[in-house]
């Protein structure tokens, strides 16, 4: 059976362009006894896999060059020689981009929905919903009344973070890329206020307006000059969870900032950086919570879906120009 994959072309020197990706026709292998095949349904696109585009050791391998890029997908079952899947299940993985693949049934979760979408299970159920909720409530730790900050508000794991503080009773300012983000944020998602870094001259003085007491709370998604304005705003014992750094991923260099140690030092403040299987232990607990509070009403979500497997490289290039509003999936 042939289908269709797309392969990392060659490493990006900087900010991805879409001659680094390559689509190929391959011939897939036969099914073998625990294995099923599978139709991709619903691409998962992350800030993360640009890390993975670079050689060098982190956290998780690097994609290896002219071998399929690999993310989270929702896959249908065509055909099943494994006891746990039947054919017509759907399942989610960590799984090649490929319009059909073979896998291990050792490597798949099958999913029974009993939300409203199925690609709630690469989002605000998945691991954009237990980023934010593991980040914030195991590091940023926030209190009835305190100040949150949330660099790069709109995206994914923003969207969630903004709703649980505010859910524990949290003062919550987002930062955001456009107007039309800040809107949505503030009426879709309860955040206080939101700052449009694009527009804003000096973001420094526009946190300290904001935040007269303080930051208590930084959940720091972009890094950069946004990340120096808000630590220059910290409260005495302000806790930051470290989550993305956006803002320095295409970098070519290590650009020179702010010397924040000082600030840390003399303001007790906590910095603490993460990934998400540092919790996995506890992914149980964390799903449970999330769609407890998704069945009542009090987490919403907002995706942005593209159609076609084609557009899977395009979308992933989209992410670092701010071109979705929350989580970034790809319909097949």
């Amino acid at each position: 059976m042939t289908t269709k994959q797309i392969v990392l072309a060659a490493r990006p020197n900087g900010t991805p362009i879409l001659n680094d990706f390559r689509f190929e026709d391959i011939e897939l292998d036969e099914l073998q006894q625990g294995e099923v095949l599978l139709q991709g349904m619903y691409y998962s696109v992350d800030p993360y896999m640009r890390g993975r585009m670079n050689e060098g050791k982190s956290y998780v391998p690097p994609f290896e060059l002219n071998k399929a890029i690999e993310g989270g997908v929702l896959a249908t079952v065509l055909e099943s020689k494994s006891d746990l899947f039947k054919t017509g299940d759907v399942v989610l993985g960590s799984l090649p981009w490929s319009e059909k693949m073979i896998a291990s049934d050792k490597n798949l979760q099958k999913i029974e929905s009993t939300v409203e979408s199925l690609t709630y299970y690469l989002g605000i159920l998945g691991m954009t919903g237990l980023t934010a909720y593991f980040g914030l409530m195991h590091i940023g730790k926030p209190k009835a009344g305190e100040t949150v900050v949330v660099s790069g508000a709109a995206g994914a794991v923003g969207i969630v973070v903004g709703q649980i503080a505010k859910i524990h009773g949290a003062r919550v300012i987002g930062i955001a890329g456009s107007d039309e983000k800040a809107s949505l944020l503030k009426q879709e998602f309860g955040y206080d206020d939101v700052i449009n870094y694009k527009t804003t001259g000096n973001i420094k003085n526009a946190i300290a307006n904001l935040c007269p007491n303080g930051v208590d709370v930084y959940f720091d998604n972009v890094g950069g000059e946004i990340s120096d304005a808000v630590i220059q705003n910290l409260n005495f014992h302000a806790r930051i969870a470290l989550c993305g750094q956006i803002s320095l991923y295409n970098s070519t260099k290590i650009p020179l900032g702010p010397r924040i140690q000082p600030m840390l030092l003399t303001r007790s403040v906590l910095m603490q950086g993460f990934i998400i299987s540092n919790f996995q232990k506890d992914f149980p607990e964390g799903i449970a919570q999330l769609s407890k509070w998704v069945n009542e009403g009090k987490l919403k979500f907002t995706e942005t879906i593209i159609e076609g497997f084609d557009q899977l490289p395009a979308a992933l290039l989209g992410l670092f120009k701010g071109e979705n509003k929350g989580k970034m999936i790809v319909k097949a």
